[in-house]
């Protein structure tokens, strides 16, 4: 604003009515818009105006806008700002309103007010001519000594402040480059000022009058900051002297020992820089925290960064760099101990105990990263924590299930806000050493995101070749990993990649067999529930032949799960009764001695043996022990689960048992199928997926090109199986998604049945798949599917003859309550499933004449 050169603004303004700031000319303002003159001024002179002058606007203080358009407006405050509108920006939340960034060009004076809506527009004079400042009827030696006085002031002001400070640094070339007329404005909006103080400056219309009112206000600013100033000077003062006195105090007092709380109280930064140099970080890592606690001490507590920065460097201290336990390495014991806590599970024992046997030989042996895959319920968790137990080591459990986040393995990087480190970091800063045992729990339920995926950021934490130098995005330095015994548990490996995979030992972990979930019942589970529902075994008695009724009858499952909260609903049922028991054995010793017959004859009748649903007093002497038998199952457990309905369900033709896996164990599949009238289509049902499909196809394929040889006929008597009829297979429970290529020769079975009207044997179930051919291939999870047949009570399985390999992981007792067909084609199939064998016809010229 050079003298000579003035503003001109049009002399009819839109008028925009503010009540909560004054704009001053020269500064710059950001105000809400919401009221309805207010907002149809925006909407219809700054967003819609195409050149600069519908930009420009009056600026009214003092005067708010009313609620409603119907209102008339207040009395308008004479003196306003002209101001360019720089910024709009709407918005509907909370209600719909704009927010309007003006600056200040000049003062006016309202001459005549030409409308009301839909928004006010004035006759304006402009008060602000600069051409007039040197020329006014003052003498410029008074507007000079006045001039003179504000610069000297202001001047002194911004030099009180931090010229480090960009701001603060262009305040002051601005002081130097601003003619002296415009300053007095610029600088009242800056400082701490009422809006009262800022209307007074707005109406002060002369120069002179505008830097009188100026200057009492920026001495006021400066007398707040010398004070303000003296002020932290003593605090700082104090806070030295009480630093110089705390050492000496503890030199006279030579017998007391160090407080390290108290050393973070008055020094905090320089016990942490001595925290640093002497933990065992690796030199990377030292090198950076010392650069970090460099930095640490140049910054203000104040800035944001200086917690994150002390938050770092305080995780890098607590980290076990080279602290670790020792091994207990006596194998003798291990055993001892992985027998006490776990029955069965032969091969996880004899993993562990080569690990062991390993590391007696070789100290720096790397840790094995194992994964655990079984159903569930059979222990893969809680052996990981045996596992720990046994090494001497310490446990930490890393739950995976519906992790989709990478940055919970590798951790957030330290420039967002909220970033802290890994679930690896963080559990090996809670455990406290750098061996531990992780149990890295359900990892084949890791989830894909937009935030990554986190089964490709554990490659690098389960790799041996790599994970010495595992780099956590939040520390940015390596860290070895090489020592931890890494143990992942699933349930299937169809959902964990591949790569992933290949870095794992995997060990199945096979459902339990009748005899096996006996003993662990009444080794681990029954005295688990009687310690945990208060009862004793003098209290209650659970005999082998009840627990095996509650397996076979109750429970259907590869793992213990089921069984053992159905002995915890036996143990409430007894503990009530033990608990009403009690109560009542004390009233006899409140009764009066007249009533002593009464009680007698009471008790003696409750004595008789009743069921445990009875009203019986259980909890006297001569009902001690309750015994649970099969009538006190049906009382406390209901009507039984599962019931032997094999042989009911095969009483006629067209039904056949397959065996087939799930993540869940084995499991029994009864497939089903009839014929009707119609034009030759195959339906399938039971929610099959594209490979079963595909196997009900060839299955009809092969026993349509082989009709004539087994002397199969549809409902009319022809040789062509879907002439003129259609067929229905049927998996039953049809909500139950099932897939895979394990059922090919039931399908076969049951079709041969249906047409040949022969019953397959009741005791008989299969698995294997088929080919065009009629060979049977090998399939998968023949343990699991054995085990599921033995639950069943079934006693011959047909398996493929590749299969045969795979049972020897069978345990030698269930191999002797069952009959095995190792079949290697489908002949061998059908005689083995149909009593008396499946015949072949036999064909002409192939017999010889013996005349």
């Amino acid at each position: 604003m050079a003298a000579g050169s003035a503003i001109q603004i049009p002399t009819r303004l839109p008028l925009l009515l503010t009540h909560e700031s004054v704009l001053l000319p020269g500064s710059t303002m950001r105000t809400s818009v919401d009221s309805p003159r207010n907002m149809q001024l925006v909407r219809s002179r700054l967003l819609k105006g195409t050149s600069l002058r519908s930009t420009i606007i009056g600026v009214i203080p003092n005067t708010s806008d009313p609620t409603s358009d119907c209102d008339d407006l207040p009395n308008l405050h004479r003196i306003g700002t002209a101001a360019l509108a720089v910024q709009v920006v709407g918005s509907n939340w909370p209600k719909p309103h704009y927010t309007l960034l003006v600056t200040g060009l000049c003062r006016f004076q309202i001459l005549q007010l030409l409308k009301e809506k839909p928004y006010p527009v004035a006759e304006v004079q402009q008060l602000d001519r600069l051409e007039q400042f040197t020329n006014g009827h003052k003498s410029e030696e008074e507007l000079g000594e006045l001039s003179e006085q504000f610069y000297k002031y202001a001047v002194q002001l911004v030099e009180m402040l931090d010229m480090s400070v960009p701001a603060v640094a262009k305040l002051r070339r601005l002081l130097d480059n601003l003619p002296r007329e415009a300053l007095p404005d610029i600088l009242t909006s800056i400082i701490r000022t009422t809006n009262q103080e800022k209307l007074q400056i707005l109406d002060a219309v002369r120069l002179e009058e505008r830097f009188k009112m100026t200057i009492p206000l920026l001495v006021r600013q400066i007398e707040g900051l010398k004070l303000l100033q003296k002020t932290r000077k003593s605090k700082q003062d104090d806070d030295k002297r009480v630093v110089a006195i705390r050492p000496n105090r503890r030199i006279s007092h030579g017998s007391i020992t160090e407080d390290e709380e108290e050393e973070e109280d008055h020094d905090d930064v320089v016990m942490l820089e001595k925290k640093i140099r002497t933990s065992s970080m690796s030199e990377q890592a030292l090198k950076v925290c010392l650069k970090e606690i460099k930095r640490l001490k140049k910054m203000p507590q104040s800035m944001p960064e200086y917690a994150l920065t002390r938050n770092y460097l305080e995780l890098m201290v607590e980290l076990p760099w080279n602290k670790s336990t020792k091994d207990r390495l006596e194998i003798r014991a291990a055993r001892i101990v992985l027998d006490n806590d776990h029955y069965a599970m032969e091969k996880l024992k004899k993993r562990v105990l080569e690990y062991l046997a390993v590391r007696q030989l070789k100290n720096n042996l790397k840790g094995p990263i194992l994964c655990f895959v079984g159903p569930p319920g059979v222990g893969k968790t809680s052996v990981g924590r045996s596992i720990a137990k046994t090494l001497g080591r310490e446990f930490h459990r890393i739950a995976l299930g519906g992790v989709c986040d990478q940055s919970d393995i590798r951790g957030h990087r330290r420039t967002y806000v909220g970033s802290m480190p890994g679930r690896i970091i963080n559990g090996l800063k809670t455990v406290g050493v750098n061996n531990p045992v992780f149990l890295l729990d359900e990892v084949d339920k890791l989830a894909k995101s937009l935030q990554g995926d986190p089964a490709a950021a554990l490659l690098e934490v389960l790799d041996p070749e790599q994970n010495h130098s595992f780099t956590d995005h939040y520390l940015n330095v390596a860290f070895d990993l090489s020592q931890v015994l890494f143990i992942a548990t699933a349930n299937t490996t169809a959902t964990i990649p591949p790569a992933l995979l290949d870095r794992m030992e995997v060990i199945q972990v096979p459902g339990y067999t009748q005899e096996e979930k006996i003993e662990i019942a009444h080794r681990h589970l029954i005295p688990k529930q009687l310690d945990l529902h208060g009862l004793t075994p003098q209290q209650i008695q659970i005999p082998q032949v009840t627990t095996l009724g509650i397996i076979t009858r109750y429970t259907r499952e590869a793992g213990v799960r089921a069984l053992d909260r159905k002995l915890g609903a036996i143990c409430r049922a007894v503990a009530v009764k033990v608990a009403e028991g009690q109560h009542k054995e004390a009233k006899p010793d409140r009764a009066e001695v007249g009533e002593g017959e009464d009680c007698k004859e009471h008790i003696a009748e409750d004595a008789k043996p009743e069921s445990i649903s009875d009203t019986a007093d259980l909890a006297l002497p001569p009902e001690m022990p309750i015994l649970i038998d099969f009538h006190a199952l049906k009382d406390i457990l209901g009507p039984p689960l599962y019931d032997m309905e094999v042989s009911e369900r095969l009483n006629q033709p067209g039904v056949a048992i397959g065996l087939a896996w799930t993540p869940l164990g084995g499991e029994i599949m009864f497939v089903e199928a009839s014929q009707m009238d119609g034009e030759g289509q195959l339906t399938l049902t039971g929610q099959l997926g594209d490979v079963m499909k595909e196997s009900a196809h060839l299955a009809i394929s092969w026993l349509r090109s082989n009709a004539k040889r087994y002397q199969l006929t549809n409902a009319s008597g022809s040789f062509d199986l879907l002439d003129n009829t259609d067929i229905h297979l049927h998996f039953p429970a049809g909500a139950v998604t099932k897939d895979g290529p394990s059922a090919g020769v039931t399908i076969v079975t049951c079709l041969a049945s249906l047409f040949s009207g022969r019953l397959v044997c009741s005791d008989v179930a299969m698995t294997g798949e088929i080919t065009l051919r009629g060979l049977v291939l090998p399939v998968g999870g023949i343990k699991d599917k054995v085990l599921a047949a033995h639950r069943a009570g079934l006693k011959r399985i047909i398996i493929p003859q590749r299969n045969e390999k795979d049972l020897e992981e069978i345990a030698a007792h269930v191999r002797q309550d069952l009959t095995f067909v190792l079949a290697g084609c489908l002949d061998e199939v059908l005689n083995a499933a149909f009593d008396g064998g499946f015949a072949v016809k036999a064909r002409l010229e192939h017999l010889n004449s013996k005349l």
